[in-house]
Formats: C-alpha cells, structure tokens, sequence
C-alpha cells in the first residue's frame, strides 16, 4: 500500500504523525511526507521521505498576515474580536448565532486558503503520478483531502486534538439551514468545491471531515463523531534528539518543566505569555525549592531581565527524555506535552487558551484530576501569583499524579501505531475508488 501524509509546515503537526509513519513503512508499505519546501529538512530528519510541494512566502508569515486582515474587519464590523476565533470549544446553541458563525468560517476559509493553496497544484500532480492508496492529512491541511479526491485515493483526516472542529462544523451547517438560501453562505465549501471542480470532482462533506479519523487523544475524552473513528496510542516524537548531560543524574530537587511549544522560534505571537507575564512567573516560582528548567528560543530569552538562581534556561530540551524525572509541567496546551505528560504520568498545569480545543480539554483534564488548567482570558490570570499557587497544588497534593496515572492507563491501553495499521488497510480498500 503508498501511504501519503499531507501537513502543512508546521514541525509540531508532523511530530505527531511520524510514529505512525514509520509503523507502516516497517510492515513494508511505501510511505512519503508532502509539506512545503520549508518542513523538508524536519521530515528527512525523522526518517521518513520528503515530498516538497508548493512555493512561496513562508506560512507563518502568510496566515499571520491574512488572519490580522480578517481580524480587523470584525474589529470594524463588531467593535471586537470574536473569542470564537481563538478557542472553538464553544458548545451552547444559544451562543452560536449566525453571524458569529458566518464570521468564524470567512476567517477560516482565508486562513485555510493561506494554509494550503501553494501546495495543491503540486500535490495532485505528484498524486496522479504516484497513486498513493490511502491520504492522511492533518486536520489543517486540507490540501490532502483535494488531493485525494482528485485521483480518487481513500483518505482520512488525523486531528491534533479534541476535535471541537468536527463538532463546531456540524453547529455551522446546523445554523446555516435555518437561513433564508441567498444567506448560506459556505466559505470553506465553496473554496474545496472550486479546488474539486478543476480536477474533475465535485465537493462532499469528506473533504471536510475525512472518510475517517485517526484520533491520539485519550479515548475518554474524545467527542461524538459523524465518521468512523482509528484509535491511536501516543508514542512520543520529538525530532532528533540528543540527551543533555545534564539530565543524564537524577534531580537534586523536584524538577518542573516550563515549555511553550517549538513553534516559537519562528513565531513568537504565538506565545501564551509576554514577557513580562513570563518574567512575573520566573519571579514567583524564584524562592521554591525546585529546579524549574525553562524552554525558551534565544531571541525571547533575551527580553527577560532576571533569571532565578533555581531555573535552568535551554532552547530545546526533547520531551521525551525530560518529562519522566519531572514533578510537574507547565505549558501552553500543545497537544504533544500534553500527551507526552500523559504517558509519563505527570500532572500538569496548562496556561491560556491559544490552542483551539482547550475550552474542551482544560476542563476535561481537571475533571480526570490530572492537572489544572489557567485560562487566561484576563490579563492578571496569568499572574506569577496565580501560576505559583497552582503549581504548589499540583507538587503537594499526590491526588495530580494519581489523576494522570489513570489517564495514562487510559492512553497505554489504546493500540499502538503498529497494532493500528491492519484497520488502516482495511479502511484505505473501503473507501478508494481508483
């Protein structure tokens, strides 16, 4: 069987696939990554084989720019911006109007189009010559579902997280019957459709959900589905990884992990603190007796004025060889420290909500005990203050542990990469029409 994973350039996104990629290419099935130019030297790396597709301005750079367009048009329209736009966990009908509907989708269409048009010309084509069996797109990069329509390939969708996208979705074609037909408007319909007509097909819903998922979250929290869902077991990936000589002894005191996802380094707006939020932290957690190892990129680093004598300061340390002698992590949401916490059986505090499903998962996490979760839809919510009075709960009370302990069980008894790929063929023989 070929097997193509489609992500757009993203390097956290590809770290989740790359287990499941190498578990097929072991059992002998061909295996090949298409991103953009820019994530090519990241998926060699993993040992997999690369496929450049598309061109152009980096994709940072690109939704960036086209997201603070569309931004600013809600400003104009709305005199603020839609939380919608950051968190889609939203779940209450009475809230989902139409018009915060209408607006979440136009950005999302845009930011799609910035995501993958670059690449879709250059990937049906290496699909037509390739024939790949089965698809597996990241739940941005839609530019696989396009591809695998266009030749006719079974595909399925592999979300990062809770999938409160599937479920925001089915609100928004909800809502979008009840208007009168010249309003139901359907951005992300009408750009796959036009994608889908060029190459001879026509839109379905599948191009939205996938004619399947593969879903790594903990199966307790997983949301109801319209499509079959592939339970998968987390392995943790982090890319080449070298283990420091300084995490080669045991702690001399109880170690906590403070990262912000690797995304930083090429965009810092993505960060869930300031500087001066970060600096705040630093200086509460300053006189407990811990070794808090910090990740940050060299360029935010610099902006902090103080580092505490109890903080150790690294650009990258690999998760998988850092959590397992941790007491507690503190993070953005990222799904991968999320799990990798998971699988090592440390709690966790999570802070802010830059991560689209962690309206979900924040409360789902607290709810398992496994850790705590600090929204930060107000400024001083991200106080030192605050920061450190959770992280006392979390290394003092052992209930935490005993609540990711279970998650973890939870997680290790789902089937691994390998396990899952004989479902994997018998799912690509039932969906492609080639």
């Amino acid at each position: 069987m070929r097997v193509l994973f489609v992500t757009f350039p993203w390097r956290s996104h590809l770290h989740l696939v790359v287990p499941l990629g190498w578990a097929l290419q072991t059992v002998g099935h061909e295996v090949r990554v298409a991103s953009g130019p820019e994530l090519t030297d990241v998926i060699t790396g993993s040992g997999l084989t690369a496929v450049p597709v598309g061109r152009g301005e980096p994709v940072f750079e690109k939704v960036e720019r086209v997201q603070g367009d569309m931004l600013r048009k809600i400003a104009e329209e709305r005199g603020e911006v839609d939380d919608l736009m950051v968190d889609m966990s939203e779940n209450r009908e009475g809230e989902l109007t139409w018009e915060r509907l209408r607006w979440l989708y136009r950005v999302l269409g845009e930011t799609f189009k910035a995501m993958n048009d670059s690449m879709i010309e250059d990937l049906v084509a290496y699909c037509r010559w390739w024939k790949p069996d089965l698809v597996v797109w990241d739940t941005l990069s839609y530019a696989g579902s396009v591809a695998a329509t266009a030749v006719g390939a079974a595909h399925t969708r592999m979300p990062t997280g809770i999938d409160v996208e599937a479920r925001m979705r089915r609100h928004y074609l909800r809502v979008r019957e009840q208007q009168a037909p010249e309003d139901r408007e359907d951005p992300l319909a009408e750009w796959l459709g036009e994608w889908a007509e060029k190459y001879g097909a026509s839109f379905s819903e599948e191009m939205v959900s996938g004619q399947f998922t593969i879903d790594q979250m903990v199966g307790s929290m997983l949301l109801e589905s319209d499509v079959p869902q592939v339970p998968l077991g987390y392995v943790p990936y982090n890319g080449p990884s070298v283990v420091p000589d300084w995490t080669r002894r045991a702690p001399s005191k109880r170690r906590v992990l403070a990262t912000f996802g690797v995304s930083l380094e090429k965009d810092p707006s993505a960060s869930a603190f300031s500087a001066e939020q970060l600096q705040g932290m630093l200086d509460s957690l300053a006189d407990l007796d811990i070794e808090l190892v910090v990740t940050l990129p060299e360029q935010i680093q610099k902006e902090l004025k103080r580092v505490p004598d109890n903080t150790r300061m690294v650009e990258f340390v690999p998760l998988h060889v850092i959590i397992p002698s941790c007491s507690a992590v503190i993070h953005h949401g990222g799904v991968n420290t999320f799990l990798d916490s998971i699988v090592h059986e440390v709690p966790q505090l999570i802070v802010s909500r830059v991560v689209t499903d962690m309206g979900e998962r924040g409360p789902r996490m607290e709810r398992a005990g496994a850790g705590l979760w600090i929204p930060g839809d107000e400024p001083d919510e991200l106080s030192g203050a605050r920061i450190r009075d959770a992280l006392v709960r979390l290394l003092e009370e052992p209930a935490f542990r005993e609540g990711a302990g279970r998650l973890r069980e939870e997680l290790l008894a789902q089937p691994t990469p390998g396990e899952a790929v004989r479902e994997l063929e018998l799912l690509a023989n039932r969906y492609r029409s080639r």
